[in-house]
């Protein structure tokens, strides 16, 4: 049987109570319907982040816990190559692990970052079409695209996978071009890093409209893998949300508003803890209870 989300959806719903990797001060008004529609208790207690990541995020690479993934890249190349870059200079560009885009939009997302000129960091896979475990072809990009991006060291291709916490941590990197995974997104929000969204499956869409109207932290360039998109909106997109003035300005701003929540949620200092930790103790309080 495949996967389906409206199975898992049904089948959570026959749960003594949920546990959420969010925070109850980014999402109070979905939490708040969400323990109103299932009537059973939810405990919000994300982000479920390595604790370094979000106390020290200046932490060298070589402390950092990693998922147990070979990177296509090691991290301490990424770290040397975003060291060469000025703050929030940097586009770090990934659809995570289960997706991909078609040839097509893969021609005019290269075609549209070159135009903007902004530095990147864009973990490549092969397009729709083609194995994603399979070795990534240059004639899928622009002619010449990875020398010259190389050559002016203005981008970094990244193949398979790159270590996403210790770039989306770098002051360096400015914006994510994502899907808008749950988890990526979580990501994103805890390093205070503004979003250029282009959700392709699952709750992603929703995610991306969430990190758009509610928080005001992104802006979606399209949607889907058959949407039409050309080079110069990506041009455009990119320039807005990296930009230091205007709309640009405000993302950023309430991102590291967002990130500051996301922080006083897991303190967890004596008598001082943040709502994720009270949530955390309150569960454990909670099932320890119903054993006995």
């Amino acid at each position: 049987m495949s996967w389906s989300m409206q199975l898992q959806i049904l089948s959570s719903l026959k749960s003594f109570g949920w546990l959420c990797n969010t925070v109850e001060e980014i999402e109070p008004f979905g939490l708040d319907l969400l323990r109103k529609y299932i009537k059973s208790p939810v405990w919000s207690i994300g982000p479920l982040l390595p604790k370094s990541w979000l106390i020290n995020s200046s932490a060298p690479a070589s402390v950092r816990q990693h998922a147990g993934k070979e990177p296509g890249t090691s991290p301490e190349k990424c770290v040397h190559w975003l060291d060469m870059h000025s703050d929030d200079s940097v586009l770090y560009i990934s659809f995570g692990s289960q997706n991909t885009i078609s040839p097509s939009h893969t021609m005019e997302l290269a075609t549209g970052i070159e135009k903007a000129g902004k530095p990147f960091v864009w973990v490549i896979r092969p397009p729709l079409g083609f194995d994603l475990k399979a070795e990534f072809k240059p004639e899928w990009l622009p002619e010449g695209f990875e020398d010259r991006m190389s050559r002016n060291n203005q981008g970094m291709l990244v193949k398979n996978w790159a270590p996403q916490l210790e770039i989306l941590s770098h002051r360096s990197t400015g914006a994510f071009l994502s899907h808008c995974g749950w988890n990526s997104t979580m990501e994103s929000l805890s390093q205070g890093v503004k979003i250029i969204g282009w959700p392709l499956a699952a709750e992603q869409t929703y995610n991306s409209k969430m990190l758009v109207e509610e928080m005001g932290v992104a802006v979606e360039l399209t949607r889907g893998i058959q949407s039409s998109i050309s080079s110069n909106k990506v041009k455009e997109v990119i320039e807005m949300v990296m930009g230091k003035e205007g709309k640009g300005r405000d993302m950023k701003r309430k991102a590291q508003e967002i990130a500051e929540h996301i922080m006083a949620a897991v303190k967890d200092e004596g008598n001082e803890k943040g709502s994720s930790i009270k949530a955390l103790d309150d569960f454990v309080s909670t099932i320890t209870t119903a054993r006995k």
